[in-house]
């Protein structure tokens, strides 16, 4: 059987940080909404049905929200990266993609969202 790749998707997580450089930004938690996209092969998991030989999304999803919520960040590219960096951190990772909105960052928007992407050569 040929290897199959598994995507894995934590699709809007929202979570409290402060984001952003002005000085209200700086003083008061605003709501962001994170997507992670991550792929990884996944044929040991699918033929032995062991929790062992999956990539464990709980934990990831743990980190992130401790990561985010503790810290401060004056860019999304910042918070971006560091979130894309977690999600990638296990060496079973081929393909990871993370996408932040901050909803409400400008006037006439829904949101303002930024998207990194790893790819393992």
């Amino acid at each position: 059987m040929p290897t199959s790749n598994a995507i894995i998707k934590i699709t809007n997580l929202r979570l409290r940080t402060y984001i952003g450089f002005n000085q209200e930004e700086r003083e008061k938690m605003q709501d962001v909404v994170i997507n992670i996209e991550i792929h990884y092969p996944a044929q040991q998991a699918i033929n032995e049905d062991n929790v062992e030989e999956a990539l464990n999304y709980k934990k990831i999803t743990k980190a992130v929200i401790k990561h985010v919520e503790a810290g401060r960040f004056l860019l999304l590219e910042k918070l971006v990266s560091d979130v894309l960096d977690i999600s990638r951190d296990h060496n079973w990772v081929q393909f990871a993609r993370v996408t932040i909105d901050k909803p409400h960052a400008l006037r006439f928007a829904d949101s303002v969202s930024l998207t990194l992407e790893y790819q393992r050569d």
